[in-house]
């Protein structure tokens, strides 16, 4: 049952007042550990948000992250004063560098005793998380809570979105608050604000006049146009003028997967992965590219689609373009996503729908290696292990459902050419953080955001086994993840890069001793097999997705990877 907690006087604490102002933000869950402060806030004083416990901060911010993600609203993470918040801090900037509005909560010593770096636990939080937060500030009296909260929402869902991050004096936590004062009204928006620039209607109609001379137009596209709500909107003009859609790692999904003019995602990785010209064969006869939404911390770099002939092209983006050394647009057009296309699909609807250049021997290559039939004997190819997982995706999930999320690691590079994305934010990935361990909580994040539907995990041994304590979590939340643990013992991008570098690798940096992450998940409460073999794989996944309950599959691999074919990762 809920209750306020309340001082001597039998008035509201800031506790209550902080987790009532956060619900009426629409926030649902706050993730975390808590420490010493539990003698001040409890969780349960506000009914409509649930707290989940987790092993480790980290979990919690990137938890929050996803579920804010996938949800379109603010979500919350906390920590306890000290370590718990430093614990916190690669969460928060996991949220910064993939833009996702989590509102970041700590603890920290009472009010009276903050010096920093001398007082036991003490830290200068606000100094540790402002360089990666939208906003940051520590509580100085309880009446200000209200204020503080609204100022963090406001700043998190302003473009581009990102973390807030409150300090909380564990005594001024428990203080008691003036139920009296006049509190506004929330006016949650229905998307991020964004910048508009002035005059950005002559520019999309500038646009407009480039779109209908290119012979050979693409669309790229990030994330900030699925915030603004434009992915039917592209989904129609893609169609109506037949231009092919590019996207960056994280906004897959776009176009469905099997969509004709779903050219895919990009990763500087693809060239040496299919041992082919990919990047050439994807931008080299576009003579337009037009970003929409586009995000240079999403790793899709100009440089990529600098290939072949000369080329124009035109940035939409809600925000001023932070990274104008590297990207100079032709045009560059400053407002919403779903405003512009509006805007340019009015001003086309005389444009003859265009001839998409050619990719065929792209989707032959890939075809070719999601049907590669060998069988090897030092462990399975990840090529194979994505294509049994989309096979099972596609046979699990309803139609424009379902999420395969990939932790960090070589293998991940695989997920963004192969993964099944059929929905918006249909395969997740940390694009701009990329921190170790994120497969877990992306994957916890995701299935609260849609119970209903399936969520495959696919998981490196080095990232998955950095926080696979949060594993009981999944079994404690009793959340139906089937994770896939690929693993070779070795960190596997680290000696791709060894061998970029100096054609050659060193073991003591790379390699680990074997771990039985079957044994690990059993464990820990959830159900595990392992797969050598498409055949085993396929029965896994199909049983896994019918349970209803975590499962894990643990499949040996290996990589044939060469060291050439990798240049266009060169900044």
């Amino acid at each position: 049952m809920s209750r306020v907690s309340t001082t001597p006087g039998n008035n509201p604490t800031t506790a209550h007042a902080l987790l009532q102002r956060l619900r009426d933000h629409g926030v649902q869950t706050v993730f975390g550990v808590v420490g010493r402060e539990a003698a001040s806030i409890l969780f349960d004083e506000v009914e409509g948000i649930d707290f989940v416990l987790t092993r480790h901060e980290f979990t919690a911010g990137v938890a929050a992250d996803v579920l804010a993600r996938i949800s379109g609203r603010p979500q919350a993470c906390w920590a306890t004063l000290g370590p718990g918040m430093t614990n916190l801090s690669t969460g928060v900037a996991t949220s910064i560098l993939d833009r996702s509005p989590v509102i970041a909560l700590a603890a920290q010593s009472e009010s009276y005793d903050i010096f920093p770096n001398d007082t036991h636990q003490c830290l200068d939080s606000v100094a540790v998380m402002r360089p990666m937060t939208k906003y940051a500030v520590e509580l100085q009296r309880p009446d200000d809570i209200t204020d503080l909260v609204d100022s963090a929402v406001a700043a998190a869902t302003t473009e581009p979105v990102g973390p807030s991050f409150l300090s909380l004096p564990v005594d001024l936590l428990a203080g008691e608050v003036d139920t009296t004062l006049d509190r506004p009204a929330v006016s949650a928006p229905g998307k991020p604000v964004g910048a508009v620039q002035d005059g950005w209607q002559a520019k999309a109609e500038q646009s407009a006049e480039l779109l209908a001379a290119a012979e050979h137009p693409v669309l790229v596209v990030g994330a900030a146009a699925i915030r603004s709500g434009a992915v039917p909107a592209i989904r129609a003009l893609a169609e109506r003028l037949n231009i092919p859609v590019i996207t960056t790692y994280i906004a897959k999904g776009v176009l469905p997967h099997g969509h004709r003019l779903n050219y895919g995602a990009v990763t500087g990785y693809m060239d040496g992965i299919l041992s082919f010209p990919a990047l050439e064969t994807l931008f080299g006869p576009a003579d337009l590219i037009l970003t929409l939404g586009y995000d240079y911390a999403e790793d899709l770099r100009p440089s990529m689609w600098q290939r072949g002939g000369a080329k124009q092209t035109v940035r939409v983006s809600p925000t001023v373009n932070p990274v104008p050394r590297v990207y100079r647009p032709d045009v560059d057009v400053v407002t919403d996503v779903l405003a512009f296309v509006e805007h340019l699909e009015a001003h086309t609807d005389q444009v003859t729908p265009k001839t998409p250049h050619d990719i065929a021997p792209l989707r032959a290559r890939i075809a070719e290696f999601l049907s590669d039939p060998e069988r090897h004997a030092d462990g399975m190819r990840v090529h194979q292990v994505m294509d049994c997982m989309n096979t099972v995706m596609a046979e699990s999930a309803e139609p424009g459902e379902g999420t395969i999320v990939s932790d960090i690691g070589f293998f991940r590079h695989y997920g963004v050419l192969f993964a099944r994305a059929d929905q918006p934010f249909g395969f997740l990935t940390s694009a701009g953080c990329s921190s170790f361990g994120y497969g877990i909580p992306a994957a916890m994040g995701a299935q609260l955001a849609r119970p209903g539907q399936p969520t495959f995990l696919i998981a490196g041994d080095g990232g998955f086994h950095s926080n696979s304590s949060d594993l009981e979590t999944i079994a404690r939340l009793n959340l139906p993840i089937v994770t896939v643990v690929v693993n070779n013992d070795t960190n596997g991008l680290i000696e791709l890069y060894q061998n970029i570098g100096h054609h050659r690798s060193h073991d003591p940096a790379v390699k680990f001793t074997g771990v039985d992450f079957t044994e690990l998940a059993r464990a820990n409460g959830v159900e595990a097999v392992r797969a050598g073999s498409r055949e085993e794989l396929l029965a896994a996944l199909r049983k896994g997705a019918g349970l209803g309950r975590p499962f894990l599959i643990e499949v040996p691999v290996n990589y044939d990877f060469q060291a050439g074919g990798f240049a266009a990762l060169s900044i």
